[in-house]
């Protein structure tokens, strides 16, 4: 590319329309493809490759370990800001539904209770296996609020990121900043001015209905302390709360402003995002050679 433009200059040097001509024509070379984001389906396969390839390396060391989905509960859903999904609120409220088959799914757990069925000193040696043992090296990372952050390069779920990702320590690196990522936007989101007075007017959305709320949080928090609440009141309420969150305006200020900080912080931390996306996309086709061969 450099050669080529040091001649169409030199030829603009000498006939101006010979040089402009000559521009005209140059074909760019091909840039490098810009790594994308990954949708749920592609996590998935991420995530069940490094199952198999952490079943793989405990049973090795003479322990199972069973493959579970990344998303055993497809339709539990986070709302950080207000629950804004009428159609989800209608269904399961505030997910106390949701809650009781996570509980389930943790109780019948088959790794949990294949731990729970070892002698002390087989669930030691089964975590040293896991985990890596404490006397292995450590790899070191600095997380967005300037915490450093640790882990042991050993084990088989060290094994697995690295027969998946390739460089371990960069992995560990650009997930530690970037999945810090999500918890530092919401802070900036709701500690706006502009989310603040929404909030204000959902409030007095919910108070004229008979539900004195101040905040979505204040109503989650209510629900989660006292069980005692009927399901009908629980979807009553979720519904409401997101009738509000639409007449306000609440759910469109906390789109917006959630989407404007996510973009500042990925631009912050372009680095970062762009060699976690980099690595993830290149560990793909590993990935499904992996979930295909088991």
């Amino acid at each position: 590319m450099r050669r080529h433009r040091r001649a169409v200059i030199a030829a603009a040097a000498i006939v101006t329309v010979v040089g402009a001509v000559g521009l005209a024509n140059a074909r760019p070379e091909p840039s490098t493809p810009r790594p994308h984001a990954l949708g749920e389906a592609q996590k998935d396969t991420l995530h069940e490759a490094e199952e198999v390839l952490t079943r793989a390396c405990m049973a090795s060391h003479g322990f199972k370990t069973w493959v579970v989905p990344r998303r055993p509960l497809p339709d539990d859903r986070d709302f950080p800001y207000v629950v804004d999904d009428l159609r989800w609120a209608s269904r399961h409220g505030y997910g106390s539904d949701l809650s009781a088959q996570r509980e389930k799914l943790r109780t019948s757990d088959p790794n949990r209770r294949y731990f729970a069925g070892l002698t002390s000193s087989e669930q030691k040696r089964a975590l040293d296996a896991l985990h890596g043992r404490k006397s292995a090296r450590h790899i070191t990372a600095r997380d967005p609020a300037g915490m450093t952050v640790g882990r042991v390069d050993d084990g088989c779920t060290a094994q697995a990121q690295r027969e998946l990702y390739g460089d371990l320590e960069t992995w560990f690196r650009v997930t530690t900043v970037t999945d810090a990522l999500a918890a530092l936007r919401s802070r900036m989101t709701a500690g706006d001015a502009e989310f603040t007075k929404s909030v204000e007017d959902w409030s007095t959305c919910m108070r004229a209905r008979g539900f004195p709320y101040a905040t979505p949080q204040e109503t989650r928090a209510a629900f989660n302390a006292d069980r005692g609440i009927s399901r009908e009141r629980e979807i009553r309420t979720a519904v409401t709360e997101a009738r509000c969150a639409a007449s306000t305006g609440l759910s469109r200020t906390a789109h917006r402003l959630d989407e404007r900080y996510g973009k500042q912080l990925r631009q912050r931390y372009e680095e970062e995002v762009r060699t976690r996306l980099t690595l993830e996309n290149e560990a793909l086709a590993r990935a499904r050679t992996i979930v295909r061969s088991q």
